[in-house]
């Protein structure tokens, strides 16, 4: 076990770091939390949390040597998946090099047994700064192991977000402009059709176009194969895959759908283990469900919730129902974004009342309803706004909410209906704020 992890140890001290595009996420203000606390990095496979990694060892490298900052990849196939191999790292490291250890970085470290313990250990007897990604919410806050509750902080990893995506592409623009010029609205708006279509996973962006959807069900095979299958040890693949595609082709599901729906193509999954199935999926960060919004829990979990993926390029790529359809990709990077700038005490739901009428977003802060948001693709049928702005100020009022947005395709300004002030944005123009 030694030899391999002095292997290891000695390629890390010669491995090239790639160049790398920065991100608006800061792990070193992290690093300086008092007191000192294990880092987690959470979120989808690919999202780019090995590469903030190397961007952080990038910074800290002229204050540490490779032999005081030591990066370990548990997807490296040398690595036996195995306690023992946690058990003798920091003796053979100590043995291996000739100064202290500062800062350990473990990358998807959760696949080793009893990985949770053994940090627990590390953290309360050694004086060593620890960071850790991981694909699974199994280390996120809401599901941190109870050994290391208390002592971790967590930052969840999304998909780029537009600005960042217009960094990756090298597209200059003044984020403070309110009033972009035509060449500039020109530009951001064809911009924002790439991102909205083909997503903001950073190899995908960097990707030639005709590659991207391939390389896309490439990641999506090997998030059913590791994070889902492997995982958590399914023997029934079949049905698995196809849960994913009805999830892909549905706005709502209920169990009871989706069990009906499977029944009828000759999959025999039973209500529990489709639930379990769907937790599965959540767990890689792949699904998120959006439940409705009501001040009695039972509702919550009787209704019908919504579907959401972390990245449009999926719906894109995998998709029969939502091909071309705009208003799902809109909707889906509108939930991504909010998920992106959610604080503490933030909740999102959906609103729907007895007759039908819906509220794509209510935004919880605290105690208190926040904002109301509904996404339209396209507000030129008469019908369409009225049905959309109905809705919106029925639930206004009956939330006791006032700050109502809709957020289009290229309808903007301010309308006051019924005594309600109503705020319409393009999306591309919301995403930059």
């Amino acid at each position: 076990m030694r030899k391999i992890i002095k292997t290891i140890l000695y390629d890390w001290q010669n491995k090239q770091i790639p160049d790398i595009l920065p991100r608006k996420i800061n792990l070193e203000q992290f690093l300086r939390a008092k007191p000192k606390k294990i880092l987690a990095i959470t979120g989808f496979r690919r999202v780019g949390k090995t590469f903030l990694c190397f961007e952080l060892i990038n910074k800290l490298s002229k204050k540490f040597s490779r032999q005081e900052m030591v990066y370990i990849n548990f997807e490296d196939e040398r690595i036996p998946l195995k306690t023992d191999f946690l058990t003798q790292l920091l003796p053979t490291i100590k043995e291996t090099f000739d100064k202290n250890l500062k800062i350990l970085i473990l990358d998807e470290v959760h696949n080793v047994p009893l990985w949770s313990k053994w940090l627990r250990r590390v953290y309360d007897n050694e004086n060593i700064q620890i960071l850790v990604t991981g694909s699974s919410s199994k280390m996120s806050s809401q599901e941190i192991p109870t050994e290391i509750r208390g002592r971790c902080l967590e930052t969840s990893i999304l998909p780029l977000s537009f600005i960042e995506f217009l960094q990756f592409k090298n597209i200059v623009f003044d984020p403070k402009a309110i009033d972009f010029s035509q060449t500039d609205q020109g530009n951001l708006r064809k911009s924002f059709n790439e991102y909205l279509q083909y997503g903001a996973l950073p190899e995908i962006i960097l990707s030639d176009k005709t590659r991207k959807f391939e390389v896309l069900q490439q990641y999506y095979k090997t998030v059913i194969q590791k994070d889902i299958v492997e995982r958590f040890k399914i023997k029934n693949q079949e049905g698995l895959k196809a849960l994913l595609l009805l999830l892909l082709n549905s706005t709502y599901y209920s169990a009871n759908k989706l069990y009906n729906n499977l029944k009828s193509l000759n999959y025999k999954i039973g209500k529990t283990t489709l639930l379990h199935y769907i937790s599965h999926i959540e767990t890689s960060y792949f699904l998120y469900s959006l439940p409705i919004f009501s001040y009695k829990i039972k509702n919550q979990l009787q209704y019908a919730r919504k579907a959401y993926f972390v990245d449009n390029g999926f719906i894109s790529a995998l998709s029969t129902k939502f091909t071309n359809n705009f208003g799902r990709l809109y909707e889906n990077l509108v939930f991504i974004e909010l998920k992106r700038r959610q604080k503490h005490d933030f909740a999102l739901f959906y609103w729907r009342d007895e007759t039908g009428k819906e509220v794509d977003f209510v935004v919880k802060q605290n105690l208190k309803i926040s904002q109301l948001i509904q996404v339209c693709y396209n507000l030129d049928d008469p019908d369409t706004k009225k049905r959309e702005i109905e809705s919106l100020i029925r639930a206004g009022r009956e939330l006791k909410c006032n700050n109502l947005l809709v957020i289009t395709q290229d309808f903007e300004g301010e309308e006051k209906i019924k005594n309600k002030k109503i705020n319409f944005i393009p999306l591309w123009k919301w995403l930059l704020k």
